[in-house]
């Protein structure tokens, strides 16, 4: 893994103290009742198990694999749902955990799917928002960071399953790397 095609966007402490904030946010928000949090896999893995470890409230939790990127660093527009949930939503609080909106093409599709199961409450909170490159109008209740249009790894967000491990986030430079 070559870091020096790299520089740091959101170093491990604003992130941590992010995630916390978010924490308490949502915990507030959802006092007394409980959350069904669904990761969007890959990337998002990381953002909910450090989101849900410093929640207040009792949580329950889902994953869903939707791609719409395969190995290049651009969305296709074609979204698919590679894993969907193991229970029903009916009736529950929900909330979509996502690692990034960038077109928001996959968001809208994963949003219009579980609407039609008729949650309760249906939520997004993003880890980052790139609201720059946004193709459908959608947008997080909770969010992380907003960023500009940068290709970015690191905290579970990879480039062709790399980088995905690194504490930080970090954008990617070398342009050789995105063709």
């Amino acid at each position: 893994m070559q870091l020096s095609n790299t520089k740091i966007l959101l170093s491990e402490q604003q992130i941590e103290k992010r995630v916390q904030e978010l924490a308490s946010e949502i915990s507030r928000d959802f006092i007394g009742e409980e959350l069904l949090v669904v990761g969007i896999l890959k990337g998002a893995f990381i953002f909910l198990a450090d989101l849900i470890r410093n929640m207040d409230v009792p949580v329950q939790v889902d994953f869903m694999d939707v791609s719409s990127y395969g190995l290049s660093t651009k969305s296709s527009g074609e979204v698919r749902i590679m894993k969907d949930l193991e229970q029903p939503i009916e009736g529950k609080n929900v909330l979509i955990v996502e690692d990034i909106i960038d077109s928001g093409t996959t968001l809208k599709f994963i949003l219009e799917i579980l609407q039609r199961r008729k949650p309760r409450t249906l939520k997004v909170c993003s880890f980052l928002d790139k609201p720059s490159r946004r193709r459908v109008p959608v947008a997080p209740d909770y969010n992380g960071f907003t960023i500009e249009d940068h290709f970015i790894v690191g905290y579970g967000l990879d480039y062709a399953e790399q980088y995905r491990n690194l504490p930080m986030v970090r954008i990617l430079l070398n342009q050789e790397l995105m063709k």
